[in-house]
């Protein structure tokens, strides 16, 4: 999943005396276990400044007055838990988001992916998908995607059902257009969507090697080995126990030599496994498993 920073603090959020603070933190703690243990998902290592903004964000578009509250409704209505794991999940992207990456992608790993047969990528915490529409533009530009099998993960089954769909706010165009442009695009980015359904439908033939499926990085295991993992912008939300779980998760994920690509305010500085790697382009966070 790919995101930005929520920085709104609801004002019912931010006015906690410390006392409130400490029963907050418990009526916090107490929600996340709820969740956990009645529908398997698990926030619980999640940053707390961030879960916290979240959980009000919630608590307020219901018209809650405290955690509790929140935490009375989700145990028994299914629907509610579906509304909030849209605000737990973050669903924020974006289409060549922070092109240089995409930049960087093409002139350091693209050289060495053209040694493959065949290549395998995940993209995990996909979000809406717009990263994954990207990455197979621009395979399928290099001439690579014939060769590709893209994964495409999230742990929410609504926003992977809008990736498979391939269907875009027609109004971010432009906003894409010059990132695509940023990135080093090839072609007119046009040619790669029709206005149609109200907004941007994108060229079926970019989902041919792509599978869409659901997998949570805080409780799944891996799949399959990767030539590359993707997952830029998802880390940033967890707490340091978790990220280093994510990090090990990878490691095993990846073959000998696969690439790692993380967000431009991620890193695997103090990870477990940062002497496992090279770093093979600083600002946009590339790294290949080196042992």
């Amino acid at each position: 999943m790919a995101l930005q920073v929520d920085r709104t603090v609801p004002t019912a959020a931010a006015d906690v005396s410390p006392y409130d603070a400490e029963l907050e933190r418990i009526e916090i703690e107490l929600l996340l276990e709820g969740v956990y243990r009645q529908y398997g998902f698990d926030f619980r290592a999640y940053a707390y400044a961030s879960i916290r903004r979240r959980l009000w964000k919630r608590i307020e578009a219901e018209g809650l007055a405290t955690v509790s509250a929140l935490q009375d409704r989700v145990l028994h209505e299914p629907q509610m838990m579906e509304r909030l794991l849209l605000d737990l999940s973050i669903n924020v992207t974006a289409m060549f988001r922070d092109p240089t990456f995409y930049r960087a992608f093409r002139q350091h790993v693209v050289p060495l992916l053209r040694t493959y047969p065949f290549i395998r990528i995940w993209h995990a915490g996909c979000a809406t998908g717009e990263e994954v529409y990207s990455m197979a533009i621009l395979l399928q530009e290099e001439g690579l995607y014939e060769r590709c099998r893209l994964y495409a993960t999230d742990i929410n089954e609504v926003v992977l059902q809008k990736a498979k769909e391939g269907i875009f706010p027609v109004d971010r165009m432009q906003e894409y257009t010059e990132n695509y442009i940023a990135a080093g695009g090839k072609k007119a980015f046009s040619d790669y969507y029709l206005a149609k359904y109200g907004g941007a439908l994108f060229d079926p033939s970019l989902t041919k090697n792509v599978v869409f499926s659901l997998h949570n990085l805080v409780t799944d295991r891996s799949f399959s080995e990767f030539n590359v993992i993707l997952c830029r912008n998802v880390m940033i939300y967890f707490d340091k126990a978790l990220q280093g779980k994510v990090h090990r998760l990878f490691y095993e994920s990846l073959a000998m030599f696969g690439i790692l690509a993380v967000g431009n305010r991620e890193s695997l500085r103090f990870s477990p496994h940062e002497d496992r790697y090279e770093q093979i382009n600083g600002p946009d966070k590339i790294y290949r498993k080196a042992r």
